[in-house]
């Protein structure tokens, strides 16, 4: 076994959870993030639904731009 290299992923496994988590505690300070003009919301008088399209594609268009960028390191 190659415990050296496994420790490198496991530490880069523990920053990316980190940043995952802060990214978790501070998603409901962005005031556009879940009410884009795309995102469908439907409330009738006992089901409501929240299909969050619009920011499902800007936040994946981000996260592919942001993996393209480090790729190319």
């Amino acid at each position: 076994m190659d415990f050296p290299s496994i420790g490198k992923s496991l530490v880069v496994f523990g920053i990316v959870l980190i940043i995952f988590g802060a990214l978790l505690t501070f998603v409901n300070k962005v005031p556009f993030l879940g009410k884009l003009p795309g995102d469908i919301y439907i409330q009738k008088k006992n089901f409501t639904i929240f299909f969050p399209l619009a920011t499902s594609l800007v936040l994946s268009i981000f996260f592919s731009l942001i993996l393209w960028l480090c790729s190319r390191r």
